[in-house]
């Protein structure tokens, strides 16, 4: 048997090499998540349906031997042997949770009950990739992870919204019921290489737009403000949760506090790609929330975690991507 260079260092220091599973693994973060991983030196079991994940995120991990790809559907059970598991399988755009709401809504409660029965039987460590929806359009600004919330539970977003709120509430139960080894992330605007070119999201969407000289798209007057973090940030915050003391669940919030109105994101594009593109207003969509803005008072003091990535500089690394994925 072979055992590749990082492998053969683990071994040497005494650390033992963990299996990790990542369901949504093929998507935008999932992908990035599993190249973190192996260059761990884990081995990474990559597990998607391929709605929304793309096996061209994960084409240059395929000839690791540590990286293994299965293709499912999280709302069935699975019965693998693992280390840890981070659950990141759903749709995340409004353009995708919103074409299959109902499957949105199984993906999110569904799946969190199948890889919550599979940690509970392995007796292991499961991390959530929450998001910051379950604040809703929030009535507190910024939003610190002791708020509750403002979602409309009947609105064309509550399919991801109460998916995630319930998926959380089944964390915690299974953790108090069942002593399930838990750790729940809220994850705030996050961009970057991989990002779908027609997920609706945007950074994507306004990129997209400039490159191909396109209208960029606002909805409302573009005074509605996002806090955008750069994926690799975000994957970082990620690994040190799953990582971090014993005891210590969450939820807490990961994102970038700097907060921008989508006007001056629109003008930060234009800016950067050069572009003609002209402002296009639209009406605002049912839900969409004004303001969105992290507090990471918890992730400073639990994680040493902040973002390091300033928006200027990750919206020209995503700008370059997006160059050669879409000519």
């Amino acid at each position: 048997m072979q055992i590749d260079k990082n492998s053969l260092s683990l071994l040497l220091l005494g650390k033992r090499m963990k299996r990790i599973l990542v369901s949504g693994g093929a998507g935008f973060l999932g992908s990035h998540l599993c190249e973190r991983l192996l260059n761990e030196g884990n081995e990474v079991l990559c597990v998607d349906n391929l709605f929304t994940g793309r096996k061209v995120n994960v084409h240059h991990l395929m000839d690791n031997k540590r990286f293994e790809f299965l293709r499912h559907d999280v709302t069935f059970p699975l019965f693998v042997e693992v280390d840890q598991i981070y659950n990141l399988a759903c749709p995340a755009s409004p353009v995708h949770y919103q074409f299959d709401p109902v499957q949105t809504t199984k993906t999110s409660v569904i799946g969190a009950i199948n890889m919550l029965g599979l940690a509970k039987r392995l007796k292991i460590r499961i991390l959530q990739a929450s998001t910051s929806e379950v604040y809703g359009d929030p009535e507190i600004h910024p939003q610190p992870e002791s708020y509750k919330g403002s979602v409309n539970t009947i609105g064309i977003r509550a399919c991801y919204d109460e998916g995630k709120r319930c998926a959380e509430t089944l964390f915690f139960d299974y953790h108090r019921q069942h002593k399930v080894d838990i750790k729940v992330m809220r994850i705030f605007n996050t961009y970057g290489p991989r990002m779908h070119p027609n997920d609706g999201r945007v950074v994507s969407n306004f990129i997209v737009q400039a490159l191909r000289g396109e209208d960029i798209t606002i909805f409302g007057d573009g005074m509605q403000t996002r806090s955008f973090c750069y994926v690799d940030d975000l994957i970082e915050g990620m690994y040190r949760l799953m990582n971090s003391r014993p005891g210590f669940t969450g939820p807490v919030n990961i994102g970038n506090p700097g907060e921008f109105t989508m006007l001056e994101l629109a003008e930060k594009v234009l800016q950067i790609t050069g572009s003609k593109s002209k402002l296009k207003f639209l009406p605002l969509p049912q839900d969409d929330p004004m303001q969105r803005q992290p507090v990471i008072d918890l992730a400073k003091k639990e994680l040493g975690w902040e973002p390091k990535v300033q928006l200027e500089e990750g919206l020209t690394k995503t700008i370059a991507y997006f160059k050669q994925a879409i000519s």
